[in-house]
């Protein structure tokens, strides 16, 4: 099993390399990027000032760039090297830990990423806690109350709750309770430092209960019918109905026996948890205006701040690949009997 964990640990450097160097060119090819924006600001600049470039006049509203100009330009921007080899350059730099620059805010990448880090953190944690602690003993209970008006009734609102996205739900609560019970998005209220510290506590809750609402949505649902079938599947094992026939109480055969295997399943959420965590939810951030990992990878793509996306694609790669890894120790850690090969 070692030999299989190493090499599936090995395998992260080719699988990362591939996805980043695709997004890569991808992004080089796509009209618009920083180059493109440096020299419309340059050329709006020129025309505002009234300058002339080395042809002597504008054309179409904005002045002309010299040639050398554009040379030095693409030569900052590394666009005067091949692709391949841009890619090389930008992959020994994030080696060394440079990310480059954010042309948005004008900073280190990698300080811009790790800002947003306790604010993905924070809602991914609270929303999976809250998803296994409702979702699993809802999904056992369900169960074990197999086809009652319980089970029906709890299956028509999850089924419901599946089919809405999470940034829909949470337009639709800040249309219903946003301004009047909630506040309409944002992590804190601005002078939330100044507060005292229970005032602080409760206007932290205030701005969660919405947005984590809306982060578990989706995943509640899922969690609760995969944990439901899997323990209906194992009760009707051969190994539970012998236990029962060795006289072992129903409590002692559920929830010693079969709920331990049931649990196999659910492990796969484990290892997909790690990205929400620290990517959080694109939309979902979007719609509550939380400034976390989603919302700088949004405002990264729409404002072609290529180095802040490549910079957020490493650490979702990275995050994915070892959560997958990890959802696999958890394979084997839960039930012995899994050997990878």
């Amino acid at each position: 099993m070692f030999n299989y964990f190493l090499r599936r640990f090995l395998l992260i450097i080719p699988t990362f390399v591939i996805t980043t160097f695709v997004v890569f060119v991808i992004l080089q090819e796509t009209p618009g990027g920083p180059f493109e924006q440096e020299m419309l600001k340059i050329q709006m600049k020129g025309a505002a000032g009234g300058d002339v470039g080395a042809g002597g006049g504008s054309k179409g509203g904005g002045v002309e760039i010299p040639e050398q100009a554009k040379q030095e330009l693409m030569k900052y921007f590394d666009l005067d090297k091949p692709v391949p080899v841009r890619y090389i350059l930008w992959l020994g730099k994030m080696a060394r830990g440079d990310f480059g620059q954010s042309y948005t805010y004008s900073e280190p990448v990698l300080g811009v990423i790790i800002s947003r880090f306790p604010v993905s953190i924070y809602f991914g944690l609270i929303g999976f806690l809250l998803s296994y602690i409702i979702c699993v003993p809802l999904g056992i209970y369900k169960a074990i109350k197999h086809n009652s008006a319980f089970d029906l009734v709890s299956s028509t609102i999850v089924f419901i709750g599946y089919s809405i996205p999470g940034w829909a739900l949470g337009a639709v609560l800040l249309v219903l309770f946003g301004g009047k019970y909630f506040p309409l998005g944002e992590f804190r209220s601005a002078g939330w430092e100044d507060l005292p510290f229970w005032d602080q506590v409760w206007d932290q809750i205030h701005h969660t209960i919405l947005p984590v609402i809306a982060y578990m949505v989706g995943g509640f649902a899922t969690l609760t019918v995969l944990m439901k079938n899997s323990l209906l599947e194992n009760l009707g094992q051969d190994y539970v109905r012998t236990a029962f026939a060795k006289g072992l109480t129903e409590r002692r055969v559920i929830f010693v026996h079969a709920l331990r295997n049931s649990l196999i399943p659910i492990a796969t959420g484990l290892g997909g948890f790690l990205g929400l965590i620290f990517a959080g939810s694109f939309l979902v951030e979007k719609t509550f205006n939380i400034d976390g990992l989603g919302l700088l990878g949004y405002r990264s793509i729409i404002n072609r701040d290529y180095t802040v996306v490549m910079g957020t694609l490493v650490f979702g790669i990275l995050v994915q690949l070892t959560g997958n890894i990890f959802r696999d120790i958890l394979y084997a850690a839960i039930d012995p009997r899994i050997q990878f090969k």
